[in-house]
Protein backbone atom coordinates (compact mmCIF):
# COMPACT_ATOMS: atom_id res chain seq x y z
CA UNK A 1 0.00 0.00 0.00
CA UNK A 2 1.24 3.78 -0.69
CA UNK A 3 1.83 6.52 1.67
CA UNK A 4 -1.04 8.90 2.09
CA UNK A 5 -0.41 11.90 -0.32
CA UNK A 6 0.13 14.50 2.35
CA UNK A 7 3.44 15.96 1.04
CA UNK A 8 2.73 18.66 -1.51
CA UNK A 9 4.10 18.13 -4.96
CA UNK A 10 5.07 21.65 -5.95
CA UNK A 11 8.52 23.21 -7.14
CA UNK A 12 9.42 27.02 -7.41
CA UNK A 13 9.38 27.87 -10.38
CA UNK A 14 8.43 24.52 -11.72
CA UNK A 15 12.29 23.93 -13.07
CA UNK A 16 13.61 20.68 -12.85
CA UNK A 17 17.35 20.98 -13.35
CA UNK A 18 20.18 18.22 -14.77
CA UNK A 19 20.61 16.06 -12.09
CA UNK A 20 18.20 16.96 -9.45
CA UNK A 21 16.26 14.58 -7.36
CA UNK A 22 12.86 13.77 -9.13
CA UNK A 23 9.75 15.76 -7.63
CA UNK A 24 7.90 12.67 -6.68
CA UNK A 25 11.05 11.92 -4.22
CA UNK A 26 9.58 11.51 -1.06
CA UNK A 27 10.99 10.02 2.57
CA UNK A 28 10.17 6.26 3.27
CA UNK A 29 10.93 4.43 6.75
CA UNK A 30 13.33 5.20 9.18
CA UNK A 31 14.98 2.64 11.11
CA UNK A 32 16.11 2.47 14.48
CA UNK A 33 18.62 0.55 16.25
CA UNK A 34 17.58 0.19 19.41
CA UNK A 35 18.61 -1.71 23.04
CA UNK A 36 15.00 -2.38 24.13
CA UNK A 37 12.50 -3.32 21.56
CA UNK A 38 10.12 -3.76 24.13
CA UNK A 39 10.15 -0.20 25.56
CA UNK A 40 10.27 1.22 22.13
CA UNK A 41 7.54 -0.40 20.55
CA UNK A 42 5.35 0.45 23.54
CA UNK A 43 6.19 4.28 23.10
CA UNK A 44 5.44 4.32 19.04
CA UNK A 45 2.62 2.22 19.77
CA UNK A 46 0.80 3.97 22.73
CA UNK A 47 2.74 7.03 22.53
CA UNK A 48 2.94 8.00 19.73
CA UNK A 49 -0.11 5.97 18.48
CA UNK A 50 1.53 3.53 15.86
CA UNK A 51 -0.06 0.79 14.81
CA UNK A 52 2.46 -2.64 15.15
CA UNK A 53 2.41 -3.80 11.54
CA UNK A 54 4.84 -6.62 11.80
CA UNK A 55 7.16 -7.79 14.68
CA UNK A 56 9.23 -11.16 14.61
CA UNK A 57 12.57 -11.89 16.48
CA UNK A 58 14.78 -8.91 16.72
CA UNK A 59 12.96 -6.14 14.90
CA UNK A 60 9.40 -4.35 15.33
CA UNK A 61 7.59 -2.16 12.15
CA UNK A 62 5.34 0.24 13.24
CA UNK A 63 3.10 2.51 10.97
CA UNK A 64 -0.38 3.51 9.80
CA UNK A 65 -2.90 1.98 8.15
CA UNK A 66 -0.71 -0.46 6.46
CA UNK A 67 1.91 1.75 5.68
CA UNK A 68 5.16 1.59 7.57
CA UNK A 69 6.43 4.61 8.98
CA UNK A 70 9.41 2.85 11.37
CA UNK A 71 11.31 0.19 11.68
CA UNK A 72 12.94 -0.88 15.05
CA UNK A 73 15.90 -2.93 15.40
CA UNK A 74 16.82 -4.56 18.25
CA UNK A 75 21.19 -3.95 18.96
CA UNK A 76 21.52 -4.75 22.83
CA UNK A 77 25.65 -4.89 21.75
CA UNK A 78 25.58 -1.58 20.35
CA UNK A 79 27.30 1.55 22.46
CA UNK A 80 25.08 4.50 23.02
CA UNK A 81 25.27 7.02 20.33
CA UNK A 82 26.85 10.39 20.93
CA UNK A 83 24.69 13.18 21.68
CA UNK A 84 27.43 15.49 20.25
CA UNK A 85 28.26 13.15 16.87
CA UNK A 86 26.54 12.72 13.35
CA UNK A 87 23.41 10.70 13.77
CA UNK A 88 19.45 11.64 13.87
CA UNK A 89 18.38 14.85 15.44
CA UNK A 90 15.04 13.66 14.92
CA UNK A 91 12.53 11.74 12.79
CA UNK A 92 9.23 13.58 11.71
CA UNK A 93 5.83 11.72 11.34
CA UNK A 94 3.68 14.01 9.28
CA UNK A 95 0.31 13.91 10.15
CA UNK A 96 -2.87 14.57 7.59
CA UNK A 97 -4.37 17.55 9.34
CA UNK A 98 -5.24 18.93 13.02
CA UNK A 99 -7.21 16.49 14.33
CA UNK A 100 -5.24 13.83 13.97
CA UNK A 101 -2.02 15.24 14.86
CA UNK A 102 -3.88 16.55 18.02
CA UNK A 103 -4.66 13.01 18.80
CA UNK A 104 -1.20 12.00 18.60
CA UNK A 105 -0.25 14.66 20.75
CA UNK A 106 -3.19 13.91 23.51
CA UNK A 107 -1.69 10.29 23.41
CA UNK A 108 1.83 11.88 24.36
CA UNK A 109 0.30 14.13 26.83
CA UNK A 110 -1.36 11.52 28.84
CA UNK A 111 1.33 8.42 28.83
CA UNK A 112 4.91 10.13 28.31
CA UNK A 113 4.63 13.89 28.96
CA UNK A 114 8.03 13.86 30.41
CA UNK A 115 9.45 13.20 26.86
CA UNK A 116 8.24 16.75 25.52
CA UNK A 117 10.75 18.96 24.63
CA UNK A 118 9.31 21.80 22.73
CA UNK A 119 6.94 22.84 19.53
CA UNK A 120 6.84 25.27 17.27
CA UNK A 121 4.84 27.23 14.49
CA UNK A 122 7.62 27.08 11.76
CA UNK A 123 4.91 29.07 9.38
CA UNK A 124 4.62 26.01 6.77
CA UNK A 125 3.81 23.56 9.90
CA UNK A 126 2.58 23.19 13.21
CA UNK A 127 5.07 21.25 15.68
CA UNK A 128 5.75 18.79 18.79
CA UNK A 129 8.83 17.78 19.97
CA UNK A 130 9.63 14.95 21.84
CA UNK A 131 12.47 12.81 22.98
CA UNK A 132 11.83 8.54 23.03
CA UNK A 133 13.27 6.50 26.15
CA UNK A 134 16.74 6.36 24.35
CA UNK A 135 17.21 9.77 23.47
CA UNK A 136 16.10 9.60 19.62
CA UNK A 137 14.45 13.20 18.69
CA UNK A 138 10.72 12.87 17.43
CA UNK A 139 8.82 15.34 15.68
CA UNK A 140 4.71 14.98 15.34
CA UNK A 141 3.46 17.45 13.39
CA UNK A 142 0.87 19.03 9.62
CA UNK A 143 1.32 20.97 7.25
CA UNK A 144 -0.52 23.82 6.22
CA UNK A 145 -1.81 24.65 2.82
CA UNK A 146 1.26 24.78 0.39
CA UNK A 147 -0.84 27.99 -1.24
CA UNK A 148 -0.53 29.37 2.57
CA UNK A 149 3.61 29.38 2.42
CA UNK A 150 5.68 32.21 1.71
CA UNK A 151 8.44 32.02 -1.19
CA UNK A 152 11.17 34.21 -1.11
CA UNK A 153 12.37 35.91 -4.50
CA UNK A 154 15.34 32.93 -4.81
CA UNK A 155 12.61 29.95 -4.13
CA UNK A 156 13.63 28.98 -1.00
CA UNK A 157 10.74 28.84 1.83
CA UNK A 158 10.17 31.06 4.46
CA UNK A 159 10.18 29.38 7.71
CA UNK A 160 10.45 30.26 11.56
CA UNK A 161 9.81 29.27 15.00
CA UNK A 162 7.46 30.81 16.59
CA UNK A 163 5.44 30.18 19.74
CA UNK A 164 2.79 27.07 19.57
CA UNK A 165 0.86 26.76 22.84
CA UNK A 166 0.28 22.93 22.69
CA UNK A 167 -2.59 23.17 25.55
CA UNK A 168 -4.26 26.00 22.99
CA UNK A 169 -3.98 23.29 19.99
CA UNK A 170 -5.42 20.41 21.71
CA UNK A 171 -8.05 22.67 23.03
CA UNK A 172 -8.87 23.55 19.38
CA UNK A 173 -8.17 20.16 17.77
CA UNK A 174 -8.76 17.33 20.13
CA UNK A 175 -11.99 15.40 19.72
CA UNK A 176 -11.70 12.17 22.06
CA UNK A 177 -14.74 10.50 19.80
CA UNK A 178 -13.20 11.05 16.55
CA UNK A 179 -12.20 8.22 14.36
CA UNK A 180 -8.78 7.90 13.20
CA UNK A 181 -9.80 5.25 10.50
CA UNK A 182 -6.68 5.20 6.91
CA UNK A 183 -2.98 5.73 6.81
CA UNK A 184 -3.13 9.51 8.06
CA UNK A 185 0.74 9.88 8.37
CA UNK A 186 3.87 9.01 7.03
CA UNK A 187 7.67 10.38 7.82
CA UNK A 188 7.80 13.82 6.41
CA UNK A 189 11.27 14.77 6.73
CA UNK A 190 14.37 13.45 8.59
CA UNK A 191 16.45 16.16 10.52
CA UNK A 192 20.60 15.22 10.78
CA UNK A 193 23.13 15.76 12.52
CA UNK A 194 26.33 16.94 10.30
CA UNK A 195 29.67 17.91 11.18
CA UNK A 196 29.44 20.95 8.98
CA UNK A 197 27.40 23.00 6.25
CA UNK A 198 29.40 22.82 3.29
CA UNK A 199 29.97 19.35 3.14
CA UNK A 200 26.32 18.45 3.58
CA UNK A 201 25.64 20.81 0.96
CA UNK A 202 27.95 19.63 -1.25
CA UNK A 203 26.61 15.86 -0.98
CA UNK A 204 22.78 16.65 -0.37
CA UNK A 205 22.55 19.27 -2.95
CA UNK A 206 25.28 18.92 -5.83
CA UNK A 207 25.33 15.49 -5.47
CA UNK A 208 21.68 13.75 -4.56
CA UNK A 209 20.06 16.64 -6.67
CA UNK A 210 18.14 17.81 -3.66
CA UNK A 211 17.48 21.50 -3.77
CA UNK A 212 18.02 23.89 -1.71
CA UNK A 213 15.08 25.72 0.72
CA UNK A 214 16.45 27.39 3.67
CA UNK A 215 19.58 27.85 5.22
CA UNK A 216 20.82 29.24 7.87
CA UNK A 217 24.46 30.54 7.77
CA UNK A 218 27.11 27.64 8.26
CA UNK A 219 24.32 26.18 11.20
CA UNK A 220 21.90 24.52 9.51
CA UNK A 221 20.63 23.49 5.98
CA UNK A 222 17.29 22.31 4.78
CA UNK A 223 16.91 20.88 1.38
CA UNK A 224 13.55 18.88 -0.58
CA UNK A 225 12.32 17.52 -4.01
CA UNK A 226 9.44 18.76 -5.70
CA UNK A 227 9.10 21.94 -3.56
CA UNK A 228 8.65 20.43 -0.21
CA UNK A 229 9.80 22.78 2.60
CA UNK A 230 11.85 19.95 3.50
CA UNK A 231 12.61 16.37 3.55
CA UNK A 232 15.93 16.34 5.06
CA UNK A 233 17.32 19.01 7.82
CA UNK A 234 21.01 18.82 8.63
CA UNK A 235 22.61 21.10 11.47
CA UNK A 236 25.46 21.36 13.40
CA UNK A 237 23.88 23.03 16.58
CA UNK A 238 25.66 19.96 18.82
CA UNK A 239 27.99 18.44 16.32
CA UNK A 240 30.24 20.76 14.38
CA UNK A 241 33.46 19.21 13.58
CA UNK A 242 31.89 15.87 14.28
CA UNK A 243 33.84 12.84 12.71
CA UNK A 244 31.90 9.97 11.02
CA UNK A 245 29.35 7.88 12.93
CA UNK A 246 30.96 4.25 14.54
CA UNK A 247 28.50 1.65 14.83
CA UNK A 248 25.79 2.85 17.75
CA UNK A 249 22.32 2.91 18.66
CA UNK A 250 20.26 5.21 17.25
CA UNK A 251 19.72 6.12 13.30
CA UNK A 252 19.80 3.06 11.43
CA UNK A 253 19.24 4.01 8.18
CA UNK A 254 17.42 6.49 6.49
CA UNK A 255 14.87 5.32 3.87
CA UNK A 256 13.82 7.11 0.18
CA UNK A 257 11.33 6.58 -2.22
CA UNK A 258 11.88 7.66 -5.74
CA UNK A 259 9.51 7.04 -8.86
CA UNK A 260 11.30 4.78 -10.84
CA UNK A 261 14.05 1.90 -11.07
CA UNK A 262 15.96 4.29 -14.06
CA UNK A 263 15.49 7.54 -11.17
CA UNK A 264 18.07 4.82 -9.23
CA UNK A 265 20.23 4.33 -11.23
CA UNK A 266 20.63 7.69 -12.40
CA UNK A 267 21.51 8.48 -9.12
CA UNK A 268 24.08 5.53 -8.90
CA UNK A 269 25.03 7.07 -12.08
CA UNK A 270 26.21 10.42 -10.38
CA UNK A 271 27.27 8.95 -6.97
CA UNK A 272 29.75 6.83 -8.90
CA UNK A 273 31.16 9.80 -10.72
CA UNK A 274 31.44 11.58 -7.22
CA UNK A 275 33.32 8.90 -5.98
CA UNK A 276 30.67 7.52 -3.54
CA UNK A 277 30.95 3.58 -2.88
CA UNK A 278 27.62 2.09 -3.65
CA UNK A 279 25.92 -1.15 -3.23
CA UNK A 280 23.03 -2.26 -5.20
CA UNK A 281 21.08 -5.35 -4.92
CA UNK A 282 18.72 -4.46 -8.13
CA UNK A 283 15.42 -2.70 -5.56
CA UNK A 284 17.50 -1.05 -3.22
CA UNK A 285 20.99 1.41 -3.61
CA UNK A 286 22.46 1.87 -0.43
CA UNK A 287 25.27 4.39 0.16
CA UNK A 288 26.72 6.46 3.36
CA UNK A 289 26.64 10.74 3.44
CA UNK A 290 30.13 11.92 4.84
CA UNK A 291 29.26 11.08 8.33
CA UNK A 292 28.38 7.43 7.63
CA UNK A 293 24.97 7.65 7.95
CA UNK A 294 23.46 5.25 5.76
CA UNK A 295 20.80 5.98 3.09
CA UNK A 296 18.76 3.54 1.05
CA UNK A 297 17.23 4.77 -1.89
CA UNK A 298 14.40 2.44 -4.22
CA UNK A 299 11.66 2.74 -7.18
CA UNK A 300 8.09 2.96 -5.39
CA UNK A 301 6.52 -0.31 -5.42
CA UNK A 302 9.52 -1.80 -4.98
CA UNK A 303 9.10 -4.92 -2.62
Amino acid sequence: MSAPNIVPAWRPGGVVTAGAAPDATRMDTVELLVRDLDVMTAYYQHAVTLDVLDQAGATATLGRGGVPIMVLRQERDLPGADPRGAGLYHTAILFEDERRLAASLASMAQRVPETFTGSADHLVSEAFYFTDPEGNGVELYRDRPREEWSIRPDGTVAMASEYLDPNQFLRRWHDPAASDAGPSAAIGHVHLQVGDIPSARRFYVDTLGFDVTAQLGDSALFVSAGGYHHHIGMNTWRSAGAAPRASTLGLGDVRILVPTRSDVEALADRLRFHGINTADDGATLRFADPWNTRLAVSPEGAP
